[in-house]
């Protein structure tokens, strides 16, 4: 695998060719999302299933599997779509059509079978983001962290897991870092609570290189580091942590979130919404970059 690389791209099919084409088993996150958008521009047009599927030339339990992301879909019957329910915002549509085009396997693929379904979203979502950013309460951004940091990590929360496991484990993250790598490295945000950077992950030595590759990577042109210290006034402890993901239109945006389990992901307007604000507010309350590396130095020295 080189540095950087991206999902092939395909000739997008024809409607006949489409209609060959085997219904998905466990579609992506993306491609939920594709169908997701389509049901959008039908309900806000008041359309019904069953009229679009007239209209596209289907019926009714392949228009279902195209809203449900189970079926891919042509670029002819996204623009019949959209026509049809007046939905005239040009670069969502164009959008949308490059999403149907994404017939190729990207990198994360490899893990399917060893790393979580969320996980491999996750790395495909960030892979197509055009500007990432994260705020981080207890844990080191995923894409900051180093690989003894990894490991350490996923040693505690999984003690029992299997070492291949392990390293796959690692491997797959150290390579979702790919993407802030390079000329063409998508824009990179974090704020970081002072109580990730004081934990000593894997320990002392752990925790100062860990604190060191952060310095390294905020040097690089497309990251930013804010550190939101313990002694902000502005700050009400709130523990909403979120990596927010940035489409090519706003309509598109992602925001995930960690729970107990699983991680979620959110892209209804009213939720991106509320997460911008809260990621606004905690911009507000953090240091500058420059202060920030300050701090970052200072916990590593005191280490």
């Amino acid at each position: 695998m080189t540095l950087n690389s991206r999902a092939r791209h395909t000739r997008q099919p024809s409607d006949q060719e489409e209609s060959t084409m085997p219904p998905r088993s466990t579609p992506t996150a993306r491609q939920e999302r594709l169908g997701a958008e389509l049901r959008k521009i039908r309900e806000s047009a008041g359309v019904t299933a069953r009229a679009a599927a007239a209209l596209l030339g289907t019926n009714p339990i392949q228009q279902s599997a195209y809203e449900a992301g189970r079926s891919g879909i042509s670029e002819d019957r996204i623009r019949r779509l959209a026509t049809h329910c007046a939905c005239d915002d040009a670069a969502y549509v164009d959008a949308l059509v490059r999403m149907a085009n994404e017939r190729g396997k990207g990198w994360w693929e490899e893990y399917r079978g060893v790393v979580a379904p969320q996980g491999l979203d996750i790395a495909e979502c960030e892979h197509h983001a055009t500007r990432i950013r994260t705020f981080q309460v207890a844990h080191v951004p995923g894409l900051l962290q180093t690989e003894d940091h990894m490991q350490a990590m996923f040693s505690y929360m999984s003690s029992d897991v299997p070492k291949r496991d392990l390293e796959a484990f690692v491997a797959f993250r150290a390579q979702r870092q790919q993407v802030l790598a390079g000329s063409s490295g998508t824009p990179y945000e974090a704020v970081i609570h002072e109580a990730a950077l004081r934990i000593r992950v894997g320990g002392r030595d752990t925790a100062r290189t860990q604190l060191k590759q952060i310095l390294e990577r905020s040097e690089l042109d497309n990251v930013t580091v804010r550190v939101l210290p313990f002694d902000t006034e502005d700050f009400a402890g709130s523990g909403y942590s979120m990596l927010y993901l940035h489409g090519p239109v706003p309509q598109l945006d992602t925001v995930q979130t960690d729970t107990g389990h699983d991680p979620e992901f959110f892209d209804a307007e009213s939720r991106l919404r509320q997460y911008r604000k809260r990621y606004e507010r905690v911009m507000l309350a953090a240091l500058p970059p420059a202060e920030s590396r300050d701090v970052i130095s200072r916990i590593a020295h005191e280490l």
